[in-house]
């Protein structure tokens, strides 16, 4: 058992001073006011020291396993080193269940990445899906988020496989083709090229016009992936909407996510559709999109966007949240609903974790504020076990 003392505890719905919380088994059995909880022999207490009591962050749109086992791009690191290792992070940075988004590419000129090989994803997804068998341990709870590239007509019997083996936890669609979605702005399109290739002018457009002109699935192909999604009960998103056409479209094939909607009218659209509408927390620390798009800070402040994802650097969550409370003037516990209560609705695990409630599982951070305005996580609960505490330190002496 552990007894967490001396927090505020964040819920779904307010910061709740003066209360302690106990945990029994990997559940929170109580929350009650200072001093009723009492501990026994075998009770583990931990002083959260004023600081905050969360909920674990759920991060559904991360690809930064591929960077763990990859770090360049001829050297390729063992894949079961590279998920412990990679998990290892991921808790120092409050992330306790993590969707492995994994590219299930044909092709793209943004720089050679092997983890992207076919035979490699697979092999990865294998290990993720034998990460939640029994007898297995691990830190955090590991998802696959199948990134479905349109053209890609090779793997399309892959991936319904992948889902009837209930190897996938999230779906989504994509379209990277020059020229609309993320790549609207193709000048920004050629400039990214240009950062990952010496080509010149010529050559480049001779890409552009490559994937404009490519062949892609038929919107009956990509509905039959989604139906087949859905009978197993797997969430579904759409990736860079950026008109009210292409949300017809993604909501035709049953897509209840909206991943880095790239205006805020389409965003506002997704919304009123009902969607989840998703945005990176290193768009808010960057002060806006890399790829000038949506600005997630914005985008939050006129309140259409529901989550926030890693994307490809973890320590981006904590950050994000701290920033928009402190520079944004937001409030916290609404501000921490986008990394916690609102992914896990989306990828329907609300039932499970995602908020501190008596009977949910106890997926826990207690965070710290250091210097008054840095925020640390120093201890991580994930399913009622303390995974990881951190101490920091007053260095004395020259």
């Amino acid at each position: 058992m552990y007894l967490i003392i001396n927090g505020q505890i964040i819920t779904e719905d307010a910061l709740l001073t003066g209360y302690d919380l106990l945990i029994e088994g990997d559940i929170i059995a109580k929350i009650a006011n200072n001093g009723e909880l009492k501990a026994d022999a075998s009770t583990q207490v931990i002083d959260a020291a004023g600081g905050y009591i969360t909920p674990g962050f759920i991060d559904i749109h991360s690809d930064y396993i591929e960077h763990m086992a990859a770090p360049r791009p001829t050297s390729l690191m063992d894949f079961n080193m590279s998920i412990r290792e990679a998990e290892k992070e991921l808790i120092t940075h409050g992330i306790t269940t993590m969707f492995h988004s994994l590219s299930l590419y044909k092709f793209t000129e943004f720089t050679h990445n092997p983890i992207r090989n076919p035979e490699n994803v697979r092999r990865f997804i294998d290990l993720i899906a034998n990460a939640r068998t029994k007898g297995h341990r691990h830190l955090i709870r590991h998802r696959f988020h199948a990134r479905f590239e349109i053209d890609n007509f090779d793997e399309v019997d892959n991936l319904k496989t992948f889902i009837t083996e209930k190897k996938v936890h999230l779906v989504s669609f994509m379209d990277h083709t020059p020229g609309q979605g993320q790549y609207s702005d193709l000048k920004i399109y050629r400039d990214i090229i240009k950062g990952y290739e010496h080509l010149d002018d010529e050559e480049i457009e001779e890409i552009v016009f490559r994937h404009q002109t490519k062949a892609k699935l038929t919107i009956d192909a990509m509905k039959e992936i989604a139906d087949l999604a859905r009978e197993n009960g797997i969430a579904i998103a759409s990736h860079d909407d950026d008109s009210t056409e292409r949300l017809e479209l993604v909501g035709g094939l049953g897509a209840t996510i909206s991943e880095f909607p790239i205006t805020l009218e389409t965003a506002h659209k997704a919304k009123e559709k009902g969607m989840f509408t998703m945005a990176g927390a290193p768009n808010i620390l960057l002060g806006g999109s890399h790829s000038g798009n949506l600005s997630a800070a914005e985008a939050i402040h006129a309140d259409c966007i529901d989550i926030l994802c890693s994307d490809y650097y973890p320590p981006s969550l904590l950050h994000a949240v701290f920033k928009m409370h402190k520079f944004y003037e937001l409030d916290l516990v609404d501000i921490f609903r986008l990394v916690t209560i609102n992914p896990a609705k989306a990828v329907k695990m609300e039932h499970e974790i995602g908020s501190i409630k008596e009977g949910k599982k106890a997926d826990l951070l207690v965070i710290e504020m250091m210097d008054s305005e840095f925020p640390v996580i120093t201890s991580v609960i994930v399913d009622g076990k303390l995974v990881q505490q951190t101490n920091y330190i007053a260095l004395t002496g020259k």
